[in-house]
């Protein structure tokens, strides 16, 4: 439900579109077509890297004729030449059996598919390590090829090289092991894990809620590791069902529902030479959240610990030496705060720390004691994330939406002078991936017209060449479709209280000689964002498949989502599913001002926060919705889990009535349009009952409603038939329903 797994839905979700099933549509796109390219629906090479020595750009991307079989490429920046770095094919074949611990580590990460997924360089950029297949493979640059590092039955998972480059480190079995490269002698950091007891590895939370995919983090000289100590006892087991085609499987699994108890979490400093565990006195309420680790330069450790309310976060260090912990600073919020990564430490001991203490995310100048020397960025828009940092020049680099909340852009901001340059384009959304050095950066842009572009750039913006020029021409798999192709309109109207600006993005018929029904489209929830200019994958492709058949298919982002500051995203706040409805529903007034939409045809669809807001809306807002697909959606935010829920809601212990008015229960007795609602069966985040609760709570009302559920799926419904059936399911909702003629 956080942001990593809504963007991922959005841009990723494996749909196609069929010309066979909807003759009218002017694409015509042909399934076989689309599945054929992946600059179709927009998948650029993913998890690009630049090398430490700044001599290739690295990256993994799907085979030509599997596109969920994974390879691991390189761009060589001198000679300007592409190759297949790695086959995955070449190192491991067969099925890729993977642990317990891992299936639900990738679901957490949102990582699908097979063969080479991640991989790390060496600090010298001489070396790289990569899991595949359950192994861990090093390769010197010059071999010829990788070397398996370990040979066991087990699954080896978490795999990064130490800071210098001298050791490879993993988690195996519930233990932190570490293989000395020079011997490739292979050693036990810890022993005792297994269980409910996790050595080195994030929990549940951590992963699904918090973006800590990782639980140990190694000393910049490599002379120590910091590891957490996770007891999983003190947390409820739920028996879950998992429904497949032909069987139902029972799991065990250890959720945290809000309200309930979470794990014990405890952090150690390892000492390589002397295998001694260091033990960092965490004070003495163990309901906390420990939300970042990372290490000074100068072998300092820090640490952020949350409270369980989420009102208050502390950065801390820990002097290993002294064995001495002392705060940095502190945050502190009414309502709750916001997570990020966005620290960088300097070489004189000051640091840059990121903040929304006046309301907007900015980087701020931190002295070594802790204390603000000068707030770097300011105004009425946000910071998204520190990239890069060239110490030569004293420039910080960062993303943000200094310019529009619509699109993402890169900026240099010279810490000498404090001025900022941005260095990117304008009328684009824009990802970026710099050097070590912050002398060189990768950058994929997109709009909601253009597929992504990769292009590799210096420190000042100018563009060296294209990674992945992915130019809409002729050849090009999407260009049949360019001369039907509807561009969407972007604008702004007014809340119903007049208070605030609420962006929309609005497709249009070509030809319109009737008024039109109308789909909406909407996610609704906090740290998301759906009126972007950037490529909607397949999704947007979508889009245009239904305006081409004839509706009218409109977005606006309501308040409670993200990149507009706090207080836009606050009004959420014990109230969820309030003001967002109020707010789509401003949207939908919007559209009864247009001559050609008619407003007795509008229906509403989305998915995960988005399927609880199609049920708000439907349930609250009958007038103004009369058809809905809900698609996995969260019914009653008692049985979500602690960190995301009770971040927005509280505790249910303390504020019950709360959660039974963000809940759909009471306003389902007023549910008149037409219902569907799809949900995997097999899902470990908004677990299938959120679904089935509502299910037998219409039939004891005797409201009649449709379902869809899809056996063996989890939260994202992977898979190409799946996305198939679901979108033509959909959409044939729509026609028939709406009566799109």
């Amino acid at each position: 439900m956080n942001k990593i797994a809504f963007l991922f839905f959005t841009i990723t979700t494996s749909v196609f579109l069929t010309s066979t099933l909807y003759a009218s549509t002017k694409m015509n796109m042909n399934i076989e077509r689309i599945h054929e390219s992946p600059s179709l629906s927009g998948a650029p090479p993913q998890k690009l890297k630049v090398s430490p020595d700044g001599s290739r750009v690295t990256f993994i991307k799907g085979k030509e004729n599997d596109f969920e079989r994974y390879d691991l490429w390189e761009y060589h920046i001198a000679t300007g030449k592409t190759r297949v770095l790695f086959d995955a094919d070449d190192l491991h074949t067969g099925d890729e059996a993977l642990s317990d611990e891992e299936k639900a580590r990738r679901e957490r990460m949102r990582v699908y598919g097979s063969g080479i997924l991640d991989y790390q360089w060496s600090a010298d950029g001489k070396a790289l390590v990569f899991p595949l297949g359950g192994d861990i493979y090093y390769f010197k640059l010059g071999s010829e090829s990788a070397v398996k590092l370990v040979e066991t039955e087990a699954f080896e998972t978490d795999v990064k090289f130490s800071p210098k480059g001298n050791y490879v480190s993993f988690i195996r079995d519930q233990n932190l092991y570490v293989v000395d490269l020079a011997t490739k002698k292979e050693k036990a950091i810890t022993t005792e894990g297994a269980g409910d007891i996790k050595f080195g590895m994030a929990e549940f939370v951590a992963q699904e809620e918090m973006s800590r995919m990782t639980g140990y983090w190694w000393s910049p000289d490599e002379s120590y590791i910091a590891l957490t100590k996770v007891d999983e006892a003190p947390v409820m087991n739920i028996t879950r069902s998992e429904i497949y085609a032909d069987s139902i499987k029972m799991i065990e699994q250890k959720y945290p529902k809000a309200g309930t108890d979470n794990v014990i979490i405890e952090l150690a400093v390892a000492h390589l030479d002397t295998d001694e565990l260091q033990w960092i006195d965490l004070g003495e309420n163990k309901d906390i959240y420990l939300a970042r680790v990372d290490w000074k330069n100068d072998n300092t450790l820090t640490y952020q610990v949350q409270t369980r309310d989420q009102k208050h976060l502390a950065l801390n260090a820990y002097d290993v030496a002294k064995t001495k912990t002392y705060t940095l600073l502190t945050e502190q919020s009414d309502t709750w705060i916001n997570l990020h990564y966005d620290i960088k430490f300097l070489d004189n001991g000051d640091f840059i720390w990121a903040s929304e203490r006046d309301g907007y995310k900015h980087l701020y100048l931190i002295g070594s004691d802790g204390k603000v020397k000068q707030q770097l960025t300011k105004g009425e828009w946000v910071v998204e994330s520190i990239k890069g940092f060239n110490k030569n020049t004293h420039t910080i680099f960062f993303e943000g939406r200094k310019d529009t909340p619509l699109e993402s852009h890169l900026y240099a901001l010279n810490l000498e002078t404090s001025q900022i340059e941005r260095l990117t384009e304008k009328g684009f959304f824009h990802n970026t991936n710099f050097s070590k050095d912050g002398s060189i950066f990768v950058k994929t842009s997109s709009n909601i017209n253009t597929p992504p572009q990769v292009s590799l750039h210096d420190a000042n913006g100018k563009q060296l060449t294209w990674l992945d020029h992915n130019k809409v021409e002729e050849g090009h798999p999407l260009y049949p479709y360019m001369a039907n192709w509807i561009e969407p309109t972007f604008g702004t109207i007014k809340s119903d209280d007049k208070s605030t600006d609420l962006y929309y993005r609005l497709y249009t018929p070509e030809n319109i000689d009737s008024k039109r029904p109308v789909i909406v489209y909407l996610y609704g929830g906090p740290h998301a964002q759906v009126v972007t200019n950037a490529w909607a994958g397949n999704r947007g492709l979508l889009f245009q498949h239904w305006v081409q058949k004839g509706y009218v298919v409109f977005s606006i982002d309501n308040r409670g989502s993200n990149y507009r500051g706090k207080a836009f995203e606050e009004p959420i706040y014990q109230a969820m599913g309030s003001i967002e409805v109020t707010d789509q529903v401003s949207g939908v007034k919007f559209l009864q001002t247009l001559d050609y939409v008619d407003p007795e045809r509008i229906g509403v669809y989305g998915h995960s926060y988005g399927g609880y807001m199609t049920l708000m809306t439907m349930f609250q807002a009958g007038d103004y919705f009369k058809v809905g697909v809900s698609g996995a959606p969260v019914t009653d935010w008692r049985i979500y889990d602690t960190h995301y829920t009770e971040r927005y809601m509280g505790n249910p212990n303390e504020v019950d009535d709360k959660y039974t008015a963000s809940s759909v229960f009471p306003y389902a007795k007023d549910l008149t349009g037409e219902l569907l609602i799809y949900h995997g069966m097999a899902d470990d985040n908004v677990l299938f009952s959120h679904s089935t609760k509502l299910y037998k709570h219409l039939q004891d009302l005797a409201i009649p409603f449709h379902t869809m559920d899809y056996p063996g799926k989890k939260h994202s419904l992977r898979g190409k038939a799946t996305g198939i059936h679901m979108y033509k399911t959909i959409t044939r909702f729509f026609d028939q329903h709406l009566e799109n003629k």
